[in-house]
């Protein structure tokens, strides 16, 4: 099997729990909504699976239903679905429809807890998805499966379609978004999902006496990636390794970081309709309109905006570094600037945050919710962007904030390391800021680096046309996930 550089012919089959605009919790629905437009630019016929939410039925597509059909599970019982298809923007989106699994408030699980039944409803996911690839007569070359939640497939790939002439030139990649996330389940849900129970064993899916979803997409994929270069070295360590350091040591060969890309169609100042004026790098003007418009969103005084503003957009979790932030919000405040934070997240850093808030009324906005307004507002309106990450597979909030000439100061580790480069205000090269410690005093001394920059206008404006001429594409991903793709097929 051959393919020229051009990759015509190439055909795909992506396999995703969540797809923007459909259905998203997170960055994988980003990664998996937008990387399959850019492949198809590149010539590759791509088709997407995924379950059909009630979420997503709620959006009303226009879908047209293709068929009925049943699944055997592991118990004997036959269990009905239903495939419906969205053909647009060059891409086939194929609907898994079972309401009793997928027609629930939400993808995962209530403030609860996960459904308790995740493991069979995702395994149904996986062998629907598998078994309408074959019912369409549409062979794909690769099957790209991502996250917990699609991996049973490379497993009923190897054991249950071993045989079958339909997939046996296919091959497999596996992408990792978050290796904390590994879909772990009780001994017996191998027998339930249609799996022998002999892969209970320490050399197949057994993992501290569970069965670990993650680890079939990790062990049976041809290829397997994860969303920037320097997080697929760090999960093979001890520190951000999950317990699974030690398996993806021995698949380093087929282990490969390919950073995550942006859609600039919809993040670019110049055409974003929700903040409150649009500008470029040729003229900035609008940003400080948007500056302005930001501090009165949060009801500080104008005096806050003659101040360099830190925003932050985040999950407010340990893993996001703001337990850190809360440590050291007092010593933040001992600086000349004005905070301003958007996002939800751990009781306990919430009301630390609520508490500085009400010690610094006149330089601290706080809002505890999510606002898709406010916080492209802060990423237009700040100066600099916060993100000091314990652990950060990719970030996406950094390539946007750069796009919006706004400086990323960060933790250098993941994705956050990959596309910030510290800023040497001699040569004038570099777009933000980066600390190594996961300490309060590392946090500290690089945003006082920041803020001296901040203060010389000459270096500043330098800064700024650096930061927002970075180019994050998605036509940049793709082509290297099309280069796996063509290394894998050969």
């Amino acid at each position: 099997m051959c393919y020229n550089n051009r990759t015509m012919n190439m055909s795909i089959a992506f396999l995703a729990s969540e797809v923007a605009p459909f259905a998203k919790t997170g960055g994988l629905a980003d990664v998996a909504g937008a990387l399959p437009v850019a492949l198809a630019g590149a010539g590759a016929s791509v088709r997407v699976l995924m379950p059909f939410y009630r979420e997503v039925k709620k959006k009303k597509p226009p879908v047209r239903k293709l068929w009925e059909d049943r699944i055997v599970d592991g118990l004997g019982r036959s269990l009905p679905y239903t495939v419906h298809e969205l053909k647009e923007a060059g891409i086939a989106t194929l609907f898994i429809e079972h309401d009793p699994y997928y027609d629930r408030d939400f993808l995962y699980g209530t403030a609860a807890g996960d459904y308790p039944d995740n493991g069979e409803r995702f395994s149904f996911f996986a062998r629907a998805a598998l078994e309408t690839l074959k019912k369409t007569g549409q062979a794909a070359d690769i099957i790209h499966a991502h996250d917990w939640q699609s991996a049973p497939a490379l497993a009923y790939l190897r054991f249950l379609h071993s045989g079958d002439p339909f997939f046996k030139r296919i091959r497999t990649v596996f992408t990792i978004h978050n290796l904390a996330y590994q879909g772990q389940f009780e001994k017996d849900i191998l027998g339930r999902i249609g799996l022998p129970e002999s892969l209970f064993n320490l050399n197949d899916l057994e993992f501290y006496g569970k069965v670990n979803f993650l680890k079939a997409g990790i062990l049976y994929a041809d290829a397997v990636t994860t969303v920037s270069p320097r997080y697929s070295r760090e999960i093979q360590t001890p520190e951000f390794g999950c317990g699974l350091d030690g398996l993806l040591r021995q698949r380093s060969r087929v282990l490969h970081g390919i950073l995550n890309g942006v859609d600039y169609a919809s993040w670019d100042p110049a055409r974003d309709v929700l903040i409150p004026a649009r500008y470029g790098p040729a003229d900035l003007a609008g940003k400080s309109v948007c500056k302005e418009e930001l501090i009165r969103m949060f009801g500080l005084p104008a005096s806050a905006a003659e101040r360099p503003v830190v925003g932050v957009v985040s999950r407010l979790a340990g893993q996001k570094g703001f337990d850190l932030v809360a440590d050291a919000v007092d010593e933040i405040f001992k600086r000349d600037l004005t905070l301003i934070v958007l996002g939800t997240g751990e009781e306990k850093i919430q009301e630390t945050l609520k508490a500085a808030q009400k010690a610094h009324p006149d330089r601290f906005g706080l809002k505890i919710a999510f606002d898709e307004k406010v916080a492209r507002t802060i990423y237009a309106g700040s100066d600099f962007f916060l993100i000091p990450s314990r652990y950060e597979p990719c970030g996406l909030t950094q390539m946007y904030s750069l796009k919006y000439g706004t400086i990323p100061v960060v933790r250098a580790t993941g994705g956050l390391d990959d596309t910030i480069r510290e800023f040497d205000p001699v040569s004038r090269s570099g777009n933000g800021f980066k600390f190594d410690d996961f300490t309060e005093a590392a946090l500290l001394a690089c945003l006082d680096r920041a803020l001296a920059q901040w203060r010389n206008k000459a270096v500043w404006a330098d800064l700024v046309r650096n930061a927002m001429a970075e180019d994050f594409s998605w036509a940049r991903s793709a082509q290297a996930y099309l280069d796996l793709y063509r290394e894998i097929l050969s």
